[in-house]
C-alpha cells in the first residue's frame, strides 16, 4: 500500500505543485485521512476527532458525539474493507481528496474529503461527502 501510495504522490507532483498544494502536503493529506480510518477502526473517538478541523469540532462538540455520527451515517468511512486514494482538487486555500473506500458488503463508494490547512500549515478534515458512484444501465 506504501508503495502504491508513494507512486501516486509521484505521479500527482507536477500538478500538485503547480496548484499551490505540495507532494509534502499531498503525502500529508492522505496520511491523515489514512490516520483518521485507522481510528474508527479502533473505536478511538479522540485520534479521529483531533483529525477534524476546529468548526467541525466546534460542531460536533465532542468525540465521542462525532463517532457516534459517523458509526452511524458513514458506515463505508466507519469500518472499510479497502481504502484507494484517487484524485485531488484543489480549490483556493483548501483541497478535496477523493477516496475510493469498499465496505465489508463489497459496495464501492467515493469520499470526498474537504481538507481545510491549518494556521500552523497542517491539514485537517473539514468535512465528507459519501456517495455511491453512477451505475450506468445499459439500454
Amino acid at each position: 500500500m506504501m508503495r502504491a501510495l508513494l507512486l501516486s504522490v509521484t505521479l500527482l507532483a507536477p500538478a500538485c505543485t503547480q496548484a499551490g498544494v505540495s507532494t509534502e502536503d499531498l503525502a500529508e493529506i492522505r496520511a491523515v485521512i489514512s490516520r483518521q480510518i485507522d481510528a474508527f477502526k479502533r473505536d478511538d473517538a479522540r485520534s479521529a476527532f483531533a483529525l477534524v478541523s476546529p468548526h467541525v469540532q466546534e460542531e460536533f462538540g465532542s468525540p465521542e458525539r462525532f463517532l457516534a455520527a459517523v458509526r452511524v451515517s458513514y458506515r463505508a468511512v466507519y469500518r472499510p474493507a479497502r481504502v484507494t486514494f484517487l484524485g485531488l482538487t484543489v480549490i483556493g486555500p483548501d483541497a478535496v481528496q477523493q477516496v475510493r473506500l469498499t465496505d465489508r458488503s463489497g459496495s464501492v463508494w467515493h469520499a470526498y474529503y474537504a481538507m481545510q490547512r491549518q494556521e500552523d500549515g497542517s491539514w485537517r478534515t473539514n468535512g465528507c461527502r459519501l456517495v455511491q458512484p453512477a451505475k450506468t444501465i445499459p439500454t
